[in-house]
């Protein structure tokens, strides 16, 4: 998407409006869940499906992409920047602080401040999310695996797969 265009515009428009509504969820007394499910019902476009839980703070830049399925749990302070869709599959649990991340920038530094980039992130059912994991923009994680805390996930996991490790590396200079 080019960042000067309309369709960003757009995203843009609709990320004001969220952070006003996540910004008035995250200060609501923590048990007052009438507060919360009418908030989150505005961030999401609809009603929370049976069984989910959300505990605030709560991030998100779009709202209306994010996907959750019955008995789905998020934890404190996590992020979704789902403007491309994120799809939380059934009892799917979120650590604290975890982040997933649909968009991101060109490499190359001419087109970084010119283009942003999208990919969805599909999580599968009964999967575990770990304490400060971060996903980025077009993962797929499959059925009951587990994302170690504080593990960076760049490539697909498959079904019942532990993944670990947030080691920086480098790949190329230019």
């Amino acid at each position: 998407m080019r960042i000067h265009g309309d369709e960003f515009q757009a995203m843009v428009e609709r990320v004001m409006q969220v952070t006003e509504l996540t910004s008035r969820l995250n200060v609501l007394p923590f048990g007052d869940e009438a507060g919360k499910a009418e908030l989150l019902e505005q961030i999401l476009g609809g009603p929370l499906p049976a069984g989910v839980t959300v505990y605030p703070p709560f991030y998100t830049d779009h709202g209306l992409n994010l996907d959750l399925a019955e008995r789905v749990f998020i934890n404190q302070n996590c992020t979704f920047l789902d403007y491309a869709g994120i799809r939380l599959g059934e009892k799917t649990m979120i650590g604290p602080k975890a982040t997933f991340i649909t968009g991101g920038h060109p490499i190359d530094p001419a087109e970084r401040k010119v283009w942003v980039n999208f990919a969805p992130i599909d999580i599968a059912e009964n999967v575990w999310i770990g304490a400060g994991a971060t996903i980025l923009p077009g993962v797929s994680i499959g059925r009951d695996s587990v994302v170690a805390a504080g593990a960076v996930v760049a490539d697909d996991v498959p079904p019942a797969t532990l993944v670990t490790g947030a080691k920086a590396t480098v790949n190329r200079q230019w």
